[in-house]
């Protein structure tokens, strides 16, 4: 991967303080509704912005719990399917809600500001749409929630 000098962006949600705990609400205990995301300091040429959350706590390796590109620049907003969505690591498309097998787990946010939209398609994976992404980040921000499944030990 080549290196590309890129911007800080701001990356937050109502829902939570940057590493906090996330409400049961987005979670498997709740209704597994995306949180709405925040975001500051896009530069002026953003086209659209893509998202991937992980788990990097996952006993599996990382987990990604959701891939969505080609989000308009105003933000996400809660409970919505924004822009286009990849494959998560659960083989599905949307929103994958946290709900760790053990203790708790750390749920980053990892949002990208992009120059141009991604010309790939639904479905593909994280490996694709970072592939995808490479030459376009003008900028990059994370915000990271915690949680711990009610039925964890």
């Amino acid at each position: 991967m080549k290196t590309v000098e890129t911007g800080l962006l701001h990356v937050e949600s109502p829902a939570f303080e940057n590493n906090g705990p996330m409400p049961e609400k987005y979670t498997c205990d709740g209704n597994n509704t995306n949180p709405a995301i925040r975001i500051h300091n896009l530069p002026e040429e953003t086209a659209c912005i893509a998202i991937i959350m992980e788990d990097p706590d996952a006993p599996g390796g990382i987990f990604d719990h959701w891939i969505e590109w080609n989000i308009p620049p105003a933000g996400i907003a809660e409970n919505t399917n924004p822009g286009i969505s990849g494959r998560n690591s659960s083989g599905k498309t949307g929103y994958h809600g946290p709900c760790p097998p053990s203790g708790t787990h750390r749920y980053y946010f990892h949002v990208y500001a992009l120059d141009a939209p991604l010309d790939i398609p639904g479905h593909s994976d994280r490996k694709t749409v970072e592939q995808a992404m490479e030459s376009h980040i003008l900028a990059e921000g994370t915000c990271m929630g915690t949680y711990r499944h009610k039925g964890s030990e």
